[in-house]
């Protein structure tokens, strides 16, 4: 019924709205058979990846006794268990479920996951990519030691990343990873330029000391201009938030395998080579 004015009267919520009180049903979730509880949060502020939180709370985790969350404990939990059988830490899973649910465990899962099944699967690529190169070399070579010259100063290059990561405040990341398998195959042709250019030398009859020092001073140049080149390209997704991690792996890894390369791989294949020739002199 409308007053006067034509505008509905209010009618208070009370008299068409009861209020009950009641409980929710709860929701249970499982897993693989398993009951378990979600805790879900996201990391934000200073610290982005999710490793170096997890890793902060994984050291919190392990101050706390597990035992105190077994409902009913009181020195025994069931019948011939004693307490000092019960595990005192909460177990803690990343690529893997808990087999059982009698024992309370906790499983990251979400980004961190990912982050690990990234960094086991480029690791494993990486491992075979490193065999396969190995291979080549074999092969091009004629020689079983040779690639490993060539390839011993692959691990040299973290000596640039890792303090440039520090240094910049920026974290190693998957694309950091990605970033250094990149530049190893930088650094592997490198190596190759050097050891070709010796074997070049002692092909004309160069004396073995004398190639090694003409192959650091004379490769010296390309060596450089490739690094320039790849920090020039780098330089463009330098402060990207996602690609960060690439430019300064490739950035870095360069520039230091610059320098240390036309100075390891010349002076390990004379050491090398030198005692074998050695060796042989001896023997005959």
């Amino acid at each position: 019924m409308a007053s006067r004015t034509g505008v509905p009267p209010l009618i208070p919520l009370r008299e068409i709205v009861r209020v009950e009180q009641s409980t929710l049903d709860r929701s249970i979730y499982h897993k693989n058979l398993l009951p378990v509880t979600y805790v879900i949060g996201d990391v934000a502020g200073v610290i982005e990846s999710p490793v170096y939180a997890i890793l902060k709370m994984n050291q919190q985790i392990k101050k706390l006794d597990a035992r105190q969350f077994i409902p009913g404990f009181s020195g025994v939990t069931n019948p011939g268990t004693p307490a000092s059988l019960l595990p005192s830490r909460i177990q803690i899973y990343n690529a893997k479920q808990p087999f059982t649910d009698q024992y309370p465990a906790i499983k990251w899962d979400g980004e961190w996951q990912i982050t690990i099944e990234v960094f086991r699967d480029l690791g494993l690529a990486f491992g075979a990519v490193l065999v396969l190169i190995y291979i080549l070399m074999v092969g091009w070579f004629r020689s079983f030691i040779t690639p490993f010259i060539v390839m011993t100063v692959i691990p040299f290059s973290l000596i640039g990343i890792l303090p440039t990561h520090g240094v910049l405040g920026a974290f190693f990341t998957a694309t950091s990873m990605i970033g250094f398998m990149a530049g190893a195959g930088i650094v592997v042709r490198n190596s190759i330029i050097l050891v070709d250019f010796i074997e070049m030398r002692l092909a004309q009859g160069k004396p073995l000391a004398e190639a090694v020092v003409e192959a650091g001073l004379v490769r010296f140049r390309p060596i450089m201009l490739t690094a320039m080149a790849v920090v020039v390209g780098a330089a463009v997704i330098l402060f990207d938030p996602i690609f960060q991690g690439l430019a300064i792996s490739l950035m870095a890894g360069s520039v230091v395998s610059m320098f240390i390369a036309p100075l390891t791989v010349p002076l390990l294949y004379y050491l090398v080579f030198n005692k074998q020739g050695a060796k042989t002199c001896l023997s005959s």
